[in-house]
């Protein structure tokens, strides 16, 4: 759970970030004009997913990991009582 909360966050802190940078961007090149509200959030959704799949590989993978292994937990659990119920079955 760790991991994800950890990843989570550095996500949501990228696109602060991303959003944050492009509205900067926006207001030095317009002067101080109203910022729109769509628009600079499509382009920092997009800087944003681009940036996490190169800056944020590690996390991705250690949370993967941590998924995985619950996974196969929670299948060796279930057939471990798959198991004991066919074997109480058969007598």
């Amino acid at each position: 759970m760790k991991e994800f909360v950890v990843y989570t966050l550095a996500r949501l802190g990228l696109f602060v970030a991303s959003y944050a940078l492009v509205v900067g961007v926006y207001l030095l090149v317009t002067g101080g004009e109203a910022v729109p509200l769509i628009w600079p959030f499509l382009v920092a959704v997009v800087i944003s997913a681009v940036a996490s799949f190169y800056l944020l590989r590690g996390m991705r993978e250690r949370f993967a990991l941590v998924v995985e292994a619950r996974a196969n937990r929670a299948s060796q659990k279930f057939e471990e009582m798959r198991a004991k119920e066919d074997g109480s079955d058969r007598t």
